[in-house]
């Protein structure tokens, strides 16, 4: 078993953010592996595409570029994977675990008997010893992901079969560049050898693509609730400090399932995984599913009338309170003091 191959999502000549996320972390457990990191392309003039990702350490791109293979359809992006795959024999395949990597991971690792870990939130290297059988397995894919509605983080293995699979939520890896300069081999494939004419049975007629109006991932700064804030008309004084700072709204698990704002909006292990310069948790305690999906924030301010909520060991500065009250001073005197 050879390499570590992630597959790319491309929309419009443009590889999205979660795939260079996987990218960066399949860079970083390449080299534990000391193999070579490989990435495949599959859409429609692709020419721009090298540039866009081999700086992220890719020694190997793979690219079929047809016009029939954009937008995605489940056949041929199948059929193309699993040849693929089975010539090249990697010995980890990742994917974002999108709508497309949900629909296309499971359909791969099926027809090539692998296995598949759904959502994981992180991946490492590991062994693992098998004591029955009194047998070790080195350098397998640790696949981490929240399980039991979050309640719990399962460590998934796969000692036998190949390649190991994973499906990643976008944002739980951090982007990173790895040289500017970086020079990968580049594969261009001729699409007809991969694919028959079944393949493309099913054609997109028309398209209809509507952002998210709710931009929680790209925010610089978020003001985030929890089930503290007591109801859904006090969240509206999250949306008051996010008008004056220029931030976004966020809010915890409990926040959403008590029905204070929208699904979009939740962060954590069973939400989104977001990076502000500012985090404001605003009557949120801080579970370790929340917290998972926002540690990483350079800046973190907690407003919380309990002084031992658990949201207060990873602040920055707390604020010991009532949010209600928090809030209303916290607008006056930025309105006040800033220009």
């Amino acid at each position: 078993m050879n390499n570590l191959f992630v597959y790319l999502e491309i929309e419009n000549g443009k590889v999205e953010e979660v795939s260079l996320e996987l990218l960066t972390k399949g860079r970083s457990l390449a080299n534990t592996l000391k193999c070579k990191l490989e990435a495949v392309a599959l859409g429609f003039k692709l020419e721009n595409i090298a540039p866009q990702v081999l700086p992220y350490g890719v020694d190997t791109l793979h690219i079929f570029d047809e016009q029939a293979l954009f937008p995605y359809t489940s056949l041929p992006h199948t059929a193309i994977l699993v040849k693929l795959f089975e010539a090249q024999k990697p010995q980890i395949a990742l994917m974002g675990a999108t709508s497309i990597g949900r629909d296309l991971g499971p359909r791969v690792s099926s027809a090539l008997g692998s296995g598949l870990t759904a959502d994981c939130t992180s991946l490492e290297i590991g062994d693992h010893e098998e004591k029955k059988a009194n047998k070790t397995y080195k350098n397998l894919l640790y696949q981490i992901r929240p399980a039991f509605g979050g309640n719990i983080v399962a460590t998934i293995i796969n000692p036998d079969c190949r390649p190991q699979m994973a499906t990643v939520r976008e944002g739980v890896m951090k982007k990173e560049i790895l040289d500017n300069d970086y020079k990968g081999e580049i594969i261009n494939y001729k699409v007809s050898e991969y694919v028959c004419a079944t393949d493309f049975v099913i054609k997109i007629i028309e398209r209809h693509v509507e952002k998210s109006k709710i931009n929680i991932k790209g925010a610089s700064i978020l003001v985030a609730g929890g089930y503290g804030i007591g109801s859904k008309e006090n969240f509206k004084l999250l949306h008051d400090l996010a008008n004056t700072l220029g931030a976004e709204v966020g809010a915890s698990r409990a926040a959403v399932d008590a029905g204070y704002t929208e699904h979009e909006r939740q962060i954590g292990q069973t939400g989104i995984t977001v990076r502000p310069k500012l985090y404001i948790a605003c009557g949120i305690s801080g579970q370790i599913q929340h917290i998972a999906g926002m540690q990483e924030s350079s800046m973190i301010i907690a407003i919380n009338n309990d002084a031992s909520a658990p949201i207060n060991s990873v602040a920055d500065y707390v604020i010991n309170g009532d949010v209600a009250t928090v809030i209303p001073k916290m607008i006056k005197y930025y309105k006040k003091n800033s220009k």
